[in-house]
C-alpha cells in the first residue's frame, strides 16, 4: 500500500440549541449509515465550542479508497 491514494469528506451537524447543545442520535446514526453505504469510514469527530464551553456542531471526518 505505499501507493495507497486516499479520498476524504467532511460532515458538519448543526447541536446548537437555545439552552445548550441539541444532539439527535438517530439523526447521527443515519448520517454515518449513509456514509458508510457509500464507502465511507468515519476517521474521527469532534465538536466545535460555540463560547462557554458549549457545543455549536459535531464534525465527522471519513475516509474511503481514492477512485
Amino acid at each position: 500500500m505505499a501507493n495507497a491514494r486516499w479520498e476524504y469528506t467532511t460532515l458538519k451537524l448543526d447541536v446548537h440549541g437555545w439552552f445548550g447543545p441539541k444532539v439527535d442520535p438517530a439523526r447521527i446514526t443515519e448520517q454515518l449509515n449513509q456514509h458508510g453505504r457509500e464507502g465511507w469510514e468515519l476517521v474521527s469527530a469532534f465538536d466545535v465550542n460555540h463560547h462557554q464551553g458549549s457545543s455549536s456542531e459535531i464534525v465527522l471526518l471519513f475516509k474511503r479508497p481514492g477512485r
